[in-house]
């Protein structure tokens, strides 16, 4: 075990033995050489330095853990591992924490949160994602993504697998669940981009910020005078018997939340799965042959696509060993999920393709209490997207050679930017 003295936050030198010698502190690797697998980099520190030094782009020092085990610990213990604060470090771009202020803090905005205030808000909406709005909301995508697969055959023979079918479904799916008119769906679109950039400003960062908490904000307001059957109205009603009710902010923070997580990750997979499917024919195959594997092909698209490439940041509430490593209090740790689910330890051949696989134990939706609420949602969507995608389409193929995809590369969620394909 590496003993480290306790430092400031970030500025902890590295001391170690000449025989337990780390690398120096390196940005995180998130970029990398062959578009449908990660970094080479994170696999060699994985096996070489599984809790490695991390330098941030503001020059603050953590670490990055690349191993399931590790990664999962770190995850399932909110204690020694905190949320709170984690959005005033980024590990891909600065972050200006005097002009952000108390907006790291917006009410509702329980990603953010450790116990028992992460549990307070988590209990107040895991209540409005009940079995019958799940199953009232699959027969809506199923009809949701009948209608973009006929919205995407009359653009043919060639069309935008991303602009005219992966991006509009879970946008659609998100306004129906939230009781969003879809008009809106543009805006809210371009904010959540903005705030997922590596590229935009801590200026233009807050202006989507607030942009988009004005927004819900009017919207909770709305749905206070004129409730529907969605899950918005369904919340504010559930508030009338609580003992301690959610405020507006709070209830506008929530919706937020969900408005940004619900479709950009959704819509990054269902467009990077089917070119991952497209670019392993004998998998793709295999599922047209037998479309009851899709459950399964869904989870292990999952893991082989780390579509969230810049891990989950946590700060260290108390000295911590990971693996041979001792962390000091007051440290960042970057939890790479990515990493994890090619750790070669937990999945054999964590490289391959195999969508029989059934790859249930990966870190895709995260871990631990903060494991994505919505889960269950994207499943649904990417089981009936898949599946209706390749049964209206079987002879569905790339339009353009696969060197002249373009990659979201500067962006918190990986994906494809355009796909065109013919059939």
């Amino acid at each position: 075990m590496t003993e480290i003295a306790d430092q400031p936050v970030g500025r902890c030198p590295l001391a170690h033995s000449a025989a337990d010698r780390l690398p120096e502190p390196a940005p995180l690797p998130y970029v990398s050489e062959d578009p449908f697998h990660p970094p080479r980099r994170l696999g060699e520190l994985r096996a070489e330095f599984p809790v490695s030094p991390l330098l941030y782009p503001d020059g603050e020092i953590g670490w990055l853990v690349t191993r399931y085990a590790d990664v999962k610990s770190v995850l399932a213990d909110p204690k020694t591992f905190s949320s709170r604060g984690r959005q005033r470090i980024s590990p891909i771009r600065k972050v200006s924490k005097e002009l952000f202020g108390d907006r790291f803090e917006r009410p509702g905005l329980f990603s953010s949160q450790d116990p028992p205030v992460h549990g307070f808000y988590r209990k107040q909406l895991t209540g409005q994602f009940t079995v019958k709005r799940m199953k009232r909301l699959e027969q809506r995508i199923e009809q949701i993504v009948a209608d973009q697969l006929e919205y995407m055959a009359s653009r043919g023979p060639v069309a935008d697998l991303v602009a005219d079918f992966a991006l509009p479904v879970p946008s659609l799916v998100i306004c129906e669940l939230l009781g969003v008119d879809y008009s809106e769906h543009a805006f809210f679109e371009q904010q959540t981009a903005t705030l997922l950039s590596v590229k935009t400003t801590p200026e233009q960062v807050i202006a989507a910020g607030d942009a988009l908490a004005a927004f819900m904000l009017k919207l909770v307001r709305q749905k206070r005078n004129e409730p529907d059957d969605a899950l918005l109205s369904g919340l504010i009603e559930a508030q009338r018997e609580a003992e301690r009710p959610l405020t507006d902010d709070e209830l506008a923070g929530i919706a937020m939340m969900l408005l940004t997580a619900g479709h950009e990750t959704t819509a990054n997979m269902l467009g990077l799965g089917t070119l991952t499917l497209l670019h392993h024919p004998e998998q793709l195959a295999k599922l047209k042959a037998d479309m009851s594997l899709v459950d399964t092909a869904v989870e292990e698209l999952l893991r082989f696509n780390g579509i969230i490439r810049i891990g989950q940041v946590r700060l260290v509430t108390q000295d911590v060993q990971i693996g041979r490593r001792l962390i000091p209090a007051g440290s960042s740790v970057v939890a790479s999920g990515m990493a994890a689910n090619r750790d070669p330890e937990k999945f054999e051949n964590p490289d391959e393709l195999d969508i029989t696989r059934g790859a249930v134990h990966h870190v895709a939706f995260g871990h631990g209490i903060h494991q994505c609420l919505g889960q269950q949602l994207a499943r649904i969507e990417l089981r009936v997207g898949y599946r209706r995608l390749f049964d209206r389409f079987p002879d569905l193929r790339l339009a353009i050679p696969l060197e002249d995809v373009t990659w979201r590369t500067d962006t918190a969620i990986y994906g494809v930017r355009e796909l065109p394909v013919t059939w």
